[in-house]
């Protein structure tokens, strides 16, 4: 049975009742999945008004109340991870492979956040009068404000919910109206853990609108946002104007540079799989392929020979390799990167043309021969679309993979340590991948730099945007 759609606030499940409502729609078969109800200004008015209540003792809770709750959630979500990845496949589209791996990795984000949570420290700074007696204390921020994308429903959300909630704060959540199972069923799993009503709140409706509301709020203290550049920036000066902390984790366009010393094979298959992860919907998805001229053309074969064994499919079939894109609006995007590149010389070597048949599907597509203002090598393509480029300097090629504004993630294949330190250092990126993939780790901090955001998630930094810093002096 596919996840009840419902609003979650002060502890209670809310479904249609005379709100206005919209489609949940299968991007694989484009069926009617189910009316995801909309919150109404009441709606809105009743969640901020819980999160402020609960917070007055939420604020004060023991840290290990904190981490039992968020123990007990991580449990939940490995029993219960078949059944909720099944519904996220049949709302977002990933195969259901990939949807269970990535409800069983989000248990490990609330196993950590429930043990960081047990370690929020201060310190005794030593006075400079023997009478006076000095300390910092940590303290969390307020009532949050989160706003979470659909290519990832449980792991977007259950992250910030999770160092929020485990850092004393109250949070309103908006999730994806796409995709929105996932979200309900982390909510059902808080709500059957033991967590105060109050605490945590899921509200849907018109992204514009909700996100306005909340921000301008006097309740809100702080807000969290993953997804586009343009709407980061927009909710950024929105809290900015009302001085509100802000963690922002936006999009990027992650350069992957393939140097001649390289175990080429290897590299080619481990980055033709992961490009067609989530159908490249995946904001470190690598998206601009460097690859040196010496190994050029054998890199190209083997990455192609990969993609097209690729079995593309509903998400639920067992041998489903690459799901449906997530939107029907992305095809006619896809196919918009790929006319530029012929536009401006590019040569489609693999796919290039939507597939038939119902379903928003989208072959995994390669393009050579590509100059570097292409559309496709500026903008995120957010699919399966991958443009490789040979280079022969690697200052030059640091220069252009430093050269859009973007700096979230970024991959790196190399046998030489002194390129890879080089490399590492040169890069303006959050985060640098040498010869694997190795980010979104819980234990590992997340996020990005110039406009791919601010702030980070996971690591020892999880609960950095959520804690404000006072100073206690006395005599």
């Amino acid at each position: 049975m596919y996840e009840t759609p419902c609003l979650y606030i002060d502890g209670e499940f809310l479904s249609g009742e005379g709100r206005k409502t919209q489609d949940i729609i299968n991007p694989a078969t484009h069926e009617v999945l189910g009316q995801l109800p909309h919150a109404t200004r009441a709606d809105l008015d009743r969640a901020l008004n819980a999160a402020a209540r609960a917070f007055e003792t939420w604020r004060d809770s023991s840290p290990m109340q904190r981490s039992e709750i968020l123990r007990k959630v991580a449990q939940l979500s490995r029993e219960r991870a078949q059944e909720i990845g099944r519904n996220m496949t049949l709302d977002q589209g990933k195969p259901l492979a990939e949807s269970v791996g990535e409800i069983t990795t989000c248990a490990d984000h609330a196993d950590w956040h429930a043990e960081e949570c047990r370690r929020i420290y201060g310190r005794v700074v030593p006075p400079r009068s023997p009478e006076v007696h000095q300390y910092v204390v940590r303290e969390p921020v307020g009532v949050c404000a989160a706003f979470t994308p659909w290519n990832f429903p449980f792991n977007q959300a259950i992250r910030k919910i999770c160092a929020a909630i485990g850092a004393g704060c109250t949070i309103i959540l908006k999730g994806p109206e796409d995709a929105p199972s996932a979200v309900v069923a982390i909510a059902r799993m808080f709500h059957d853990a033991g967590l105060p009503p109050g605490v945590l709140n899921i509200v849907w409706g018109v992204p514009a609108e909700v996100s306005d509301y909340l921000i301008r709020s006097p309740i809100v203290r702080k807000v969290s946002f993953t997804g586009s550049v343009p709407v980061g920036k927009q909710l950024a000066a929105l809290a900015g104007a009302h001085m509100k902390r802000i963690t922002m984790e936006l999009g990027g366009h992650s350069p992957v540079l393939v140097f001649d010393d390289a175990d080429v094979p290897r590299a080619a298959k481990m980055l033709a799989r992961f490009k067609i992860r989530n159908a490249g919907q995946v904001c470190v998805s690598p998206t601009r392929f460097y690859v040196h001229q010496k190994i050029y053309d054998a890199f190209l074969e083997t990455f192609v020979e990969t993609l097209r064994g690729i079995k593309v499919g509903n998400g639920l079939e067992a041998d489903t390799q690459m799901g449906p894109l997530a939107h029907a609006r992305r095809v006619p995007v896809m196919t918009r990167f790929v006319e530029d590149s012929l536009a401006r010389g590019g040569k489609v070597v693999l796919g290039g043309e939507p597939m038939g048949g119902t379903g928003n599907y989208f072959p995994p597509t390669v393009i050579t021969d590509i100059p570097e203002d292409a559309m496709i090598m500026t903008e995120e393509p957010f699919g399966p679309v991958a443009p490789v480029v040979p280079f022969n300097d690697t200052e030059a090629v640091i220069r252009q993979a430093n050269a859009l504004p973007f700096g979230l993630s970024s991959y790196v294949f190399t046998n030489s340590l002194q390129t890879a330190n080089r490399v590492s250092r040169a890069l303006e990126a959050g985060m640098v991948n040498i010869n694997h993939f190795g980010s979104a780790l819980p234990e590992t901090p997340f996020g990005g730099v110039k406009d791919s955001g601010i702030g980070s998630e996971g690591g020892s930094e999880t609960f950095d945007g959520y804690l404000v810093t006072k100073f206690v002096t006395s005599v």
